[in-house]
């Protein structure tokens, strides 16, 4: 005996969109359960009203929840186009982008060190490439209660390696993230992959200025630097956290950063094109 729609429904919003998206090919009961409303309300961000009115289009109708949703899937534009808000389509979780312009970045107003103009690789109207700096320091902030509730995120600096880079894998930068009034983790990363015989050349130009710094160096299997991305942009992961749940006041500010400022190191040519922060593949911890 088949169950009936609704009863097929509820069950439904108990699962995943993964699992309502292939219901579909169950039966047609399934398929009509899985288009519902009712069902797609309930794998909604509670807040999605106010995330679409921020949008450039807030007045945007919708014939569906689902439709909806396959909206919410796609990179939004938001608050004035200083940040991007996505859904993840199978799992529903949400993820951020942060703008440069939502972004604090040390003399990011000095035209000497670090340019604004519109790239046709950026998400956004305009980008920033650093110029020339010993003082690198980028940092982002975003709050745990915009975000899914009980997921691990991992927050990542979107960023380019130019032509005329120079500077940027003889002392490594100091990456961090500090939830609330919690411990700051910090690691270290290079800005740019190994090239050996470029670092050659820049230790005979800037001497063994590394040798005397007073820091750890990151070598071998531990060396840590920008992997390639999707859209042909690279990534340095900055850090992860873990959200809470929607009960009581867990909403707290998370501090993400990347600096380099100990080895008065000059250094230019990365493009940054923003902070990402979206769910991680490994699934949270289990909380007592």
């Amino acid at each position: 005996m088949m169950l009936p729609e609704a009863c097929v429904a509820n069950i439904l919003s108990f699962t995943t969109p993964a699992d309502t998206f292939s219901s579909a090919a169950v039966s047609s009961v399934f398929r009509v359960a899985g288009d519902s409303d009712f069902v797609w309300e309930k794998f909604l961000p509670t807040d999605y009203c106010h995330v679409i009115s921020r949008s450039r289009d807030p007045h945007r109708s919708f014939s569906s929840r689902k439709e909806l949703y396959r909206y919410l899937c796609e990179s939004i534009l938001i608050d004035n186009g200083r940040k991007i808000f996505k859904i993840e389509k199978l799992s529903g979780k949400i993820s951020y982008i942060l703008s440069t312009r939502d972004l604090s970045i040390t003399w990011s107003d000095q035209r000497h060190y670090w340019s604004w103009s519109p790239r046709s690789d950026s998400r956004f109207s305009e980008g920033v490439e650093l110029i020339m700096t010993d003082w690198l320091e980028i940092i982002g902030k975003i709050q745990t209660g915009v975000l899914s509730p009980n997921t691990t995120y991992g927050a990542y600096l979107i960023m380019k390696v130019t032509s005329r880079a120079y500077g940027l894998d003889l002392v490594p930068a100091e990456t961090s993230i500090k939830v609330g009034n919690g411990e700051k983790k910090i690691r270290s990363t290079y800005l740019s992959c190994l090239n050996h015989k470029k670092q050659q050349m820049e230790r005979v130009f800037y001497g063994q200025r590394e040798q005397r710094m007073a820091m750890d160096k990151v070598v071998g299997s531990n060396r840590r630097e920008p992997e390639l991305r999707d859209d042909g942009w690279m990534e340095i992961e900055l850090g992860e956290f873990e959200t809470g749940s929607r009960e009581g006041d867990d909403d707290k500010e998370v501090v993400m950063s990347l600096t380099e400022v100990k080895g008065y190191q000059l250094k230019g040519g990365i493009a940054i094109d923003g902070i990402e922060v979206r769910p991680k593949l490994n699934p949270p911890k289990v909380r007592d």
